[in-house]
């Protein structure tokens, strides 16, 4: 088994510096034909400005969209942090058989391209689950996307409550065509450490046992890695029936 630091994975701005290089050489070689097309020489000028604007702002976007601020995770042992930055949208139970074994429930949180992409272990723990599933790339915007469109399955056995077990789903969308993984199966993470990334608007599921109370509800903002989105409960309280706030979907 091996231990992540904190810091350790944060990769996304390798990333935005290798879509900015890709985007300058698709640019010259574009500006390039264009003036070998015209061959003329007073296009010149005009050409590689036009160039060199568009390539700063697709450099600022991509820098703004791989931004990956580093969490602060609240220390309260008994709750359990959102894996992602944007807007819950769905608040369930549902069933995931492949890691959890059967009905759990489920935050799911959809992404804005204007959201951060790096998404954070929810728990403290040890990942023993990594798993890609090829797919479609419907609309993020649609619940549904979860089970059809391509993804990654990261499940953590929780080292914060005896037999626990949490996993995240990272969902690709119509835009987002990529989900990666920064962990792999036997690595220990500490709760808010980055777990990976999704390329532009997408997606991201969280499993919980039924146990667990979630204390969020659709329409929430949540940030990747702070906000609590629900807590551990036990006995009688765990066997309470879901609250209408988490059981509850938000109209898309």
């Amino acid at each position: 088994m091996t231990a992540i630091g904190m810091s350790s994975y944060s990769q996304a701005a390798p990333t935005a510096k290798r879509l900015s290089q890709r985007a300058l050489v698709w640019l010259l070689c574009g500006a390039g034909g264009g003036l070998l097309a015209l061959w003329r020489p007073s296009a010149f000028l005009p050409v590689v400005v036009a160039a060199a604007s568009l390539w700063l702002l697709f450099t600022g976007f991509v820098l703004y969209f791989f931004r990956d601020p580093t969490p602060v995770a609240p220390q309260d042992r008994e709750a359990i942090i959102s894996p992602a930055h944007g807007l819950v949208d769905v608040v369930d139970e549902t069933t995931e058989p492949e890691f959890m074994g059967g009905a759990c429930r489920r935050v799911s949180v959809f992404l804005s391209v204007f959201d951060v992409h790096v998404q954070n272990a929810p728990v403290a723990g040890r990942v023993v689950l990594v798993r890609h599933q090829p797919g479609q790339f419907l609309n993020a915007m649609r619940t549904k996307s979860a089970q059809h469109n391509e993804n990654q399955l990261i499940g953590i056995e929780s080292l914060e409550a005896p037999g626990e077990r949490v996993a995240v789903r990272q969902i690709a969308g119509f835009i987002a065509r990529r989900v990666v993984a920064w962990v792999n199966e036997g690595d220990s993470v500490a709760r808010g450490q980055r777990l990976g990334l999704i390329h532009f608007g997408s997606r991201c599921d969280l499993y919980l046992p039924l146990s667990t109370q979630i204390t969020v509800k659709p329409g929430d903002k949540v940030v990747g890695g702070r906000t609590v989105v629900a807590r551990r409960l036990s006995g009688a309280t765990a066997r309470r029936p879901a609250s209408s706030a988490s059981a509850s979907t938000l109209p898309l």
